[in-house]
């Protein structure tokens, strides 16, 4: 399976702020080489190759506001032209360009669009919480081995946590009645479940109690799993499975959490710590399925009862719209 339709049109993030400092960063979005560097306090990003030899720029350095390439010495301003070719006088550099990439900073992440398009930058992210009324800390997952299409499928499914995360977000020999109502739109979808908290120790250490939690699918590659308590949201992540290439993610994950609900480093310490196994679970899961989908040749996949949005995901992957509806609600046990 290929990288999801409208990848190159997204705007998606790649990097910390403040991993872009005095050295150029390198990093792959959907098998593009890519550069950033920081000139004057402003983020920019080129395609990772001089117009010259096509030697990497990452590999250059940042001197006098320009990104230099340590192949033949070509240096770029932020506009991608080319300022100086040593050794030459006078010479015309007009058509010298280097490649730019659409750039974004905001929230604390640098946002790449590989595909040139319209200033959508404000309207094109899944909303999230104002900055005013919560918490937020942003976690840069290390690359993993898997395909887009499973992380998504993964994370839009609560039946696997009973097995994959038994214990940690819920026990597979205590299910709980969980009711499940999906509203259906045309670019995207959401799936609502109204239930108690579940008895995995890191739910019940990092939720209390809780009326109902809700799963939507941005495409092409962000999630947004908001959980709700009796008096308001009580945490809010949007993720984003940045590929790589087809079978290598970056993930990228905003945490969001009511300022009422203690300072925000406990806050960080405390969802980190919880986290990082169930990541680690995942990742290992989403890489065997990798392994063994290739070991036999592609994908076999055999919708059961509980996949209620596996066909809703694949259209959406592939580029199409859904038709509006709601569907539900279903009694579900988890």
């Amino acid at each position: 399976m290929s990288l999801p339709a409208g990848i190159e049109s997204s705007w998606l993030p790649v990097a910390l702020s403040r991993q872009v400092r005095h050295r150029p960063l390198k990093r792959i979005v959907a098998g593009q080489p890519v550069v950033l560097w920081r000139a004057d306090g402003k983020v920019n990003a080129f395609r990772d190759r001089c117009p010259h030899r096509n030697y990497p720029l990452s590999e250059g350095k940042v001197d006098g506001g320009r990104l230099v390439c340590p192949y033949h010495g070509w240096a770029f301003d932020a506009e991608g032209a080319c300022r100086d070719v040593p050794g030459c006088v006078n010479a015309d550099t007009s058509r010298l360009k280097a490649e730019t990439v659409d750039v974004r900073e905001a929230f604390g992440v640098v946002f790449v669009r590989l595909k040139p398009g319209e200033d959508d930058f404000d309207t094109a992210l899944p909303p999230m919480p104002d900055t005013q009324d919560h918490h937020h800390f942003w976690w840069a997952i290390r690359p993993q081995a898997g395909r887009i299409y499973d992380a998504l499928d993964n994370v839009l499914d609560p039946f696997h946590t009973n097995f994959i995360h038994d214990g940690y977000i819920r026990v597979k020999s205590r299910r709980q009645r969980v009711e499940q109502t999906l509203h259906i739109h045309e670019d995207r979808f959401e799936a609502v479940y109204v239930q108690d908290t579940d008895h995995g120790w890191m739910s019940r250490a990092l939720e209390g109690p809780r009326a109902r939690s809700t799963g939507t699918y941005y495409p092409p590659v962000a999630f947004q799993g908001r959980w709700e308590g009796p008096t308001g949201l009580t945490l809010c992540v949007t993720i984003w499975f940045v590929p790589e290439a087809d079978r290598v993610m970056r993930p990228f994950a905003r945490f969001s959490t009511p300022k009422n609900r203690g300072p925000a480093w406990l806050t960080e310490v405390l969802i980190r710590l919880f986290l990082f196994k169930v990541i680690e679970q995942d990742a290992d899961a989403l890489k065997k399925l990798r392994d063994n989908i290739e070991t036999f040749g592609g994908p076999r996949f055999r919708a059961g009862p509980a996949d209620r949005l596996s066909d809703k995901l694949m259209a959406l992957y592939l580029g199409q719209s859904l038709t509006p509806e709601t569907q539900g609600p279903f009694e579900i046990w988890l």
